[in-house]
């Protein structure tokens, strides 16, 4: 077990579990569990290998304990997963429910992760299907094909499989996880090319998301949802979501019908620090009001 203590830079109020909360694909996501003791883990797959990582918050300051080959990486990059180069500073509130939003969440901050894969194949199989959907095939594919974490890791904590396994995952596996081919061809496209993709962390968010998009069937909307969490980028608003730019638009108007277009009208005033302003809109707790059943969660290893 390696170990380290950081310190949010300010000495002001910070929320670890809205920080990283970003990162769970889901309440049972197999890489992120909570346990009652108030401690978070984290199980990643890093340059230096499989590592665990868990974190617990007190007195201002955060702990972290890791374990396995991944490790030491996990630990030098501590600082910036909770969001150490993030700069809450320069947002300022423009309409009253984010700057009560902002108010109520002083601890927010963007977390950077450095690692691609791990946010791009789970935002990939969250393409055009319902998020219970994407959960479940998330959770299933990590407990067949992943590994165990390192370390005294909770029951279940799991390391997402290898580019190599990624690329290698049968037609039937994927079936059974219920991924239709043009998800599970464009992970394994984008596991094949893991190193390139992988490069991107290191560059700023238009480079980054214009080589995310070389490969066939990451858009605008895959790329954003990477960004936010490999980069912590504070502008990387999503375009092409089926929900946000309604709840958006509600949220700041009232107004139940807005399309990309009058969302991006209206964060305007955010231009540098709009999914900052989304992430608070999102916090701040307001819905859309319901006028039809939910989709029902289709299973493809069904059909």
């Amino acid at each position: 077990m390696a170990t380290r203590t950081w310190v949010p830079p300010g000495g002001g109020p910070y929320d670890l579990r809205r920080t990283l909360g970003v990162l769970a694909r889901g309440p049972g996501d197999p890489a992120y569990r909570t346990t009652p003791d108030g401690s978070l883990w984290r199980a990643s797959r890093t340059p230096e290998g499989p590592g665990t990582l868990r974190l617990t918050a007190h007195d201002g300051q955060v702990h972290a304990e890791a374990w396995g080959p991944g490790a030491d990486w996990l630990l030098e990059h501590l600082p910036t997963l909770l969001g150490e180069s993030d700069a809450p500073a320069a947002f300022t509130p423009r309409h009253r429910l984010v700057h009560e939003a902002h108010r109520r969440n002083p601890g927010l901050r963007l977390a950077r992760t450095g690692l691609v894969l791990e946010s791009l194949i789970p935002s990939i199989l969250e393409q055009k299907v319902t998020s219970d959907e994407a959960y479940r095939a998330w959770r299933l594919l990590l407990q067949r094909h992943g590994e165990q974490a390192p370390g005294p890791a909770p029951g279940g904590l799991r390391v997402m499989p290898d580019p190599g396994t990624w690329a290698l995952i049968p037609s039937w596996e994927w079936h059974k996880a219920g991924v239709d081919a043009k998800r599970s061809a464009t992970i394994i496209r984008a596991a094949r090319a893991a190193a390139r993709l992988e490069e991107t962390a290191t560059m700023d968010g238009p480079q980054a998301s214009a080589r995310l998009q070389l490969i066939p069937g990451i858009g605008p909307w895959t790329a954003a949802e990477t960004l936010q969490r490999t980069h912590g980028a504070a502008d990387a608003v999503t375009v092409g979501d089926l929900h946000l730019p309604r709840i958006v638009g509600y949220a700041l108007t009232g107004f139940r019908g807005a399309d990309d277009a009058a969302m991006l009208d209206l964060l305007a005033p955010y231009e540098g620090q709009r999914y900052r302003a989304c992430r608070l809109i999102l916090l701040s707790g307001v819905t859309l009001p319901r006028r039809a059943p939910r989709f029902s969660v289709r299973n493809f290893s069904h059909m």
